[in-house]
């Protein structure tokens, strides 16, 4: 029987952090277009250069073979992918014997149809992304969604026994005066909470640094009301949360420019196309795609370990008058976010 190397196996990288955790974008398409994420006119990818749902699976397969124990599906909005729920089924086959966890990003608008489907399929909690909840500005920050759709969506969630983290970037001049309000309402709602600061991905047709809101600052201003305090808590991802005196729910604070969290990165990214992102803040990257389409699953081996090599210490997010409008050209849309 052939040995197994375990040094080969683990999917550790240069810097001595352990990569359990896999982002995996299904598409680059949304059906909204949130103005700190995408541009208002968008170009998305041709089918052809899309992985296939059976190519998402197998490539995911390797990556829990090597070590990974939660994977998350992101886009784009995954729910605009046909047979998504195929995809989660078939990933989560893996439950239990070898991986903990597959969960989604999803902004909410298609859970009507789909939140019974995931569960059955072995999701458990998804996160949701919800900058507003006042019709008019919801409208204004996606450039037309529909709240109804959203709240409609998160019913259909609690309904199917989901567990549910809302998902909020903090917009100065934009949702700062909804924060506090957002944190009661998760909390009547059952709902976690996790803040972000806007990151400088992709150019969008608006100036971030007009709508940068540390979340330093917005610590500060919750604390006043409801003292936090860090827990050790962790879902595997960058938000570190804090309970918070009063409530029941939990605050998540995602700071990647106030407070990095690259010192125990455990992630990689993988685009619907099949590029291997080691960082969200770097062009570098593998492309899985080829390799796989040319070599099948033998193939992307060793390009895995080339991404682990290559992933490094940290980004270099900034923004301000002397930052660039973008630190990368792709959106998050395109990387996943």
């Amino acid at each position: 029987m052939e040995m197994v190397d375990p040094a080969r196996t683990a999917l550790t990288d240069a810097f001595g952090r352990r990569i359990s955790y896999l982002r995996i974008s299904v598409t680059d398409r949304c059906d909204l277009r949130c103005r700190y994420c995408m541009a208002e006119r968008m170009t998305f990818l041709p089918k052809d250069q899309v992985l296939t749902l059976e190519e998402i699976a197998l490539i995911a397969d390797l990556f829990i073979a090597r070590g990974v124990r939660k994977i998350r599906l992101t886009g784009g909005e995954p729910l605009v992918r046909r047979d998504i729920t195929d995809l989660v089924r078939r990933i989560g086959r893996h439950l239990g014997s070898g991986l903990d966890e597959v969960t989604l990003t999803t902004n909410g608008t298609r859970l009507v149809q789909h939140a019974q489907a995931l569960a059955e399929a072995g999701v458990r909690r998804i996160n949701v992304s919800l900058d507003s909840r006042d019709p008019e500005r919801f409208a204004h920050v996606t450039r037309g969604g529909d709240i109804r759709a959203v709240l409609d969506g998160l019913d259909a969630a609690r309904e199917a026994g989901l567990a549910v983290k809302i998902n909020m970037v903090a917009l100065k001049g934009i949702n700062e005066d909804e924060i506090l309000p957002m944190l009661h309402w998760c909390d009547a709602q059952g709902f976690d909470l996790t803040l972000i600061e806007t990151m400088p991905l992709g150019e969008t047709g608006e100036d971030r640094t007009d709508h940068y809101l540390p979340l330093t600052d917005v610590a500060d201003g919750i604390g006043r009301h409801h003292p936090l305090t860090p827990t050790g808590y962790r879902t595997g991802g960058p938000s570190r949360y804090h309970a918070v005196e009063g409530l029941g729910v939990r605050l998540g604070l995602i700071t990647p420019l106030t407070n990095n969290f690259c010192a125990d990165c455990n992630r990689m990214r993988m685009t619907c196309e099949g590029k291997i992102f080691m960082c969200l803040g770097h062009e570098d990257h593998v492309d899985l795609k080829t390799a796989f389409r040319e070599g099948g699953p033998e193939a992307v081996e060793p390009l895995i370990d080339r991404a682990l090599r290559l992933k490094p210490a940290a980004h270099d997010f900034r923004i301000g008058a002397d930052a660039p409008a973008a630190a990368v050209r792709r959106h998050m849309s395109v990387t996943g976010g």
